[in-house]
């Protein structure tokens, strides 16, 4: 049976290649309703383009629990081995509009939503596992470097780096994303990253920090800076065609989760500040241990419902994960769920691929637009009430913990500067194509900044190794009367 065309209110339309017109050739009539309701839903089709993470790419699956490790956390989706949650995960490049190359150099973000039996929650973070800065309020600056200049609206290599020569705490950051790691090949042959330290609690309150790592399956594999120049060109959605054809051809990419756990007790004593996104905690240190896996097999039915609305915030928690001191990730439970008001109104967790699916939203928060779940009927929109509304469940919360000191403006004082990891990265975690390629790039696009500008971050490099920094001053033909 042919289906019929219809208007949004379900009326049948007789004509879809013709506008009611007086006469010919017209004028056009305003009481083609039709015509009106297609034009001005056509102009609203776009929603506000995502100000980072524009360019994206999604995928559905499950993630299996693979080791108990319900003495760490109580939530029930980590809590028996086997068990299966559905997942959908979002890939995306940073800095670059929807229309980006897949292929740019830029981090990648890397986030999760676990439809869980206690609620939705989000695992939001990128291929890296640390980030440029460690305070929010730095945050809209740094984004503003890597967009485009507000009077030529280009990309602006000065703005880039001075910013970054500026804030020395970046330098672990930059050496990962001027390696070859900053343009992988797909979305499948990356890794992913919490990238910020959480917090897990058990049944008896105990408390305990936690980092993220999946692991490709599929191995890791980066272009070339000349390989990502080609394929900018030759593919520019690379990376989302490569996860749309791997699964849709039965090739589904999987991940292996790793964490890595830390007491309170040991947090007070860590050579390194273990809240500060700039930081790792050294392997040899705290030992990665395999937990889970997470496997990605269901390709969106469609993009705009399901990947251009879903919604991501670290905000998002289920009993037994809570937040941790870690100022950078403070800063996104608020920013990231007031951009998705912003972005796709007040009720954004009401759109299939934001709501729960193992749990039931049940609150007292009402109205707004595009409402569309019958708004709670003539339920009781206010707490406490008599008349069986839902109430708090007491023991659900996160224990109680010590807050101290003094409120202000504090600057970030650690006896570890800035320079030790970014070094330790380039000398003991890389080979020597490695450290020649990341050279290449940095050079590559640092040369395009002012003389001054290289100068101070040509510092930065020296200060976390001298022969790091020495090969990039040799590469920009800066001479040692220069860095004095």
């Amino acid at each position: 049976m042919t289906k019929k065309m219809t208007t949004n209110n379900g009326a049948v339309i007789d004509n879809d290649l013709n506008s009611v017109t007086a006469g010919l050739p017209g004028p056009v009539l305003i009481q083609d309703v039709h015509l009106v309701e297609k034009l001005a839903h056509f102009n609203r089709e776009r929603i506000p383009e995502r100000v980072v993470h524009a360019k994206g790419a999604g995928a559905g699956g499950y993630f299996e629990l693979t080791k108990d490790v319900s003495k760490w956390t109580k939530a029930k989706f980590l809590s028996e081995v086997g068990k299966k949650t559905e997942v959908f995960v979002r890939f995306s490049t940073v800095g670059g509009e929807k229309g980006s190359a897949d292929a740019e150099r830029d981090p990648r973000g890397f986030a999760i939503k676990f439809y869980t039996e206690d609620g939705n929650y989000d695992l939001v973070g990128n291929n890296t596992p640390v980030f440029f800065i460690r305070d929010p309020v730095k945050f809209p600056d740094f984004i503003h470097t890597q967009k485009r200049k507000p009077g030529s609206n280009l990309k602006d290599a000065d703005m880039f780096w001075d910013f970054l020569s500026l804030t020395p705490e970046s330098v672990h950051q930059v050496t990962i994303l001027f390696s070859d790691r900053g343009t992988p090949r797909t979305y499948r042959n990356m890794n992913g990253y919490g990238s910020h330290t959480y917090k897990w609690y058990n049944d008896a309150g105990e408390q305990f920090y936690v980092k993220y790592h999946f692991k490709t399956d599929q191995g890791v594999d980066n272009f070339t800076m000349e390989e990502a120049e080609v394929m900018k060109g030759k593919d520019p959605d690379s990376a989302t065609r490569d996860l749309h054809e791997a699964i849709a051809r039965g090739d589904p990419p999987s991940w292996t989760l790793q964490v890595q756990i830390m007491t309170p007790e040991e947090a007070e004593e860590y050579r390194f500040d273990p809240f500060d996104v700039t930081k790792v905690w050294p392997h040899g240190d705290y030992p990665v241990m395999d937990i889970g896996r997470m496997v990605l097999d269901r390709n969106p039915g469609n993009y705009f419902a399901e990947v251009e609305q879903a919604a991501y915030a670290p905000s998002n928690f289920v009993p037994g994960i809570a937040a941790s001191p870690d100022k950078m990730l403070q800063g996104r439970l608020f920013a990231y769920p007031d951009a998705h008001r912003y972005r796709l109104g007040a009720n954004y967790t009401q759109l299939p691929v934001n709501a729960p699916k193992a749990a039931r939203m049940n609150n007292y928060q009402r109205d707004g637009p595009m409402r569309f779940d019958g708004n709670l009927g003539d339920g009781p929109n206010y707490w406490p009430n008599s008349f069986g509304g839902p109430d708090p469940v007491p023991d659900s919360g996160e224990p109680m913990f010590e807050v101290s000191g003094k409120a202000g403006r504090q600057p970030y004082i650690h006896p570890n500067d800035d320079h030790v990891q970014a070094g330790d990265l380039y000398r003991k975690a890389m080979n020597d194509q490695d450290r020649t390629n990341l050279v290449k790039n940095i050079v590559a696009h640092l040369g395009n900044a002012r003389k001054d500008i290289q100068v101070r971050q040509v510092k930065i490099f020296l200060k976390a190794d001298e022969e790091y920094g020495g090969r990039v001053a040799e590469g920009l033909g800066l001479s040692a009367s220069d860095l004095q």
